[in-house]
């Protein structure tokens, strides 16, 4: 087992092409070819984090937030994240981070912040654009079968809880090759008519390479004729936040006792007290503001995100309870999800839970 296969694994779960574009992920620190003795699973990689990999003897570092953001400019040990990097490094430990890519999947951050709550029937809050592509390719009809077949197992036709979609549609395919051409039906400098199946098919933004791959080595033709275009239609299941039900309404004390308890949060910061049932709840982990219009929009009685600002709690306009768990306490059961995630992927292997509480916010 070397770094990628972690990685690669990973990907499955959260492919870092969904990751938001202000963000770092991936490996971060270390050789993607280095054989994997463990890996720990960390939310913030901190120098005793590191310490703690080289007395378990982990050399991979999974962890959630990335511990290099910006670029840096030197690697003096003046900072913690160059101290966490030099140790790293001097002690052959690879370090992978995930964070957005986890946030905007659909079996990541904010599905287990519901799964946490007993929120049902879960729907991504804020889907995200531009990650549904279309193939469109023109195939001889004799051919068309086993094209589309190939691109359906390579992950393409799946929209929403459907799959092998496609739509197909016939016509006349002509083309005149040059003399360093060699088609497969007729001879070069030979004008041809033939007929076509028109393939349109779409596809997840990830699977791109994949589906192409795919493409060239089923398509019969020398030059395979295709288009590949961004759709503008909303990803269902990709993307920022959550919203869900609980099974049994709550009134505003009673849900606020509830999440304080769930998520093991020692006070919640919140808006103005409404009066009224909590029902149906937006959640979004980490730094949420932005999605407080979006949690309005959908209808939640209440928002569970963290780091809002004094003035963000007016944004509530007495229609919604918006609270502040903490951005830790917000998001420190993902390294569980991440450890139960790898070690079924991956059993009999050593994926081991950081005992180290990274939560830099102290209360009194």
């Amino acid at each position: 087992m070397i770094v990628q296969d972690i990685i690669k694994q990973l990907e499955e779960l959260a492919p870092l092409v969904y990751a938001e574009e202000f963000d770092n992920v991936g490996l971060l620190v270390g050789d993607k070819n280095a054989k994997v003795s463990g890996v720990l699973v960390t939310l913030d990689t901190l120098p005793e984090v590191v310490d703690e990999a080289i007395a378990k003897n982990c050399n991979l570092i999974v962890s959630f937030h990335p511990i290099i953001f910006k670029g840096l400019k030197s690697i003096t040990g003046d900072s913690y994240v160059e101290r966490v990097v030099q140790k790293a490094i001097k002690n052959d430990i690879a370090i992978f981070a995930i964070h957005t890519a986890l946030d905007n999947a659909f079996e990541g951050v904010n599905s287990e912040l519901c799964d946490r709550l007993g929120l049902q029937n879960k729907s991504i809050l804020i889907p995200q654009t531009g990650t549904i592509k279309k193939l469109t390719t023109f195939v001889p009809k004799q051919d068309a079968k086993a094209v589309r077949t190939a691109l359906f197992e390579a992950g393409g036709g799946a929209i929403g809880n459907y799959e092998n979609c496609s739509f197909s549609s016939e016509g006349i395919g002509t083309f005149k090759g040059n003399e360093a051409s060699q088609p497969v039906v007729g001879k070069p400098h030979e004008f041809k008519q033939l007929g076509e199946i028109k393939i349109e098919i779409v596809f997840a933004k990830h699977l791109e390479s994949n589906i192409l791959k795919t493409l060239f080595k089923t398509h019969p033709y020398e030059e395979v004729a295709y288009e590949i275009s961004t759709l503008e239609n909303k990803n269902q299941h990709i993307g920022m936040g959550m919203v869900g039900r609980l099974e049994t309404p709550l009134n505003e004390d009673a849900f606020l006792a509830h999440v304080k308890e769930k998520m093991k949060c020692k006070v919640i910061r919140h808006s103005k007290l409404l009066n009224k049932d909590i029902k149906k709840v937006a959640v979004l982990g980490g730094s949420g503001s932005f999605a407080i219009a979006a949690a309005k929009a959908v209808g939640a009685d209440a928002f569970v995100t963290s780091d809002l600002k004094y003035h963000d709690f007016f944004a509530a306009e007495n229609e919604i309870l918006v609270m502040d768990i903490g951005h830790y306490e917000s998001e420190h059961y993902t390294k569980n999800l991440l450890v139960a995630y790898l070690t079924k992927k991956i059993p009999n292997f050593a994926v081991l839970l950081s005992k180290i509480n990274t939560n830099p916010v102290k209360y009194k």
